[in-house]
């Protein structure tokens, strides 16, 4: 079991990720992208055992 390694800045992709909220970006480069990590998400293998769930810039 392995964590699924974000930070803030990171490309938000569906497949991978669980976005909870939208807020206004801070900042124009964080348009689309995450902007809080809320819970860390989980793999074992290639299989995702829990999604991390962020909050994305809109």
């Amino acid at each position: 079991l392995e964590e699924i390694e974000l930070a803030s800045g990171d490309v938000f992709n569906a497949d991978i990720h669980e976005a909870i909220t939208q807020i206004p970006a801070p900042s124009d480069d964080l348009k689309g992208k995450i902007v809080d990590v809320v819970e860390k998400g989980y793999k074992l293998g290639d299989k995702i055992i829990r999604f991390p769930k962020v909050v994305i810039g809109q």
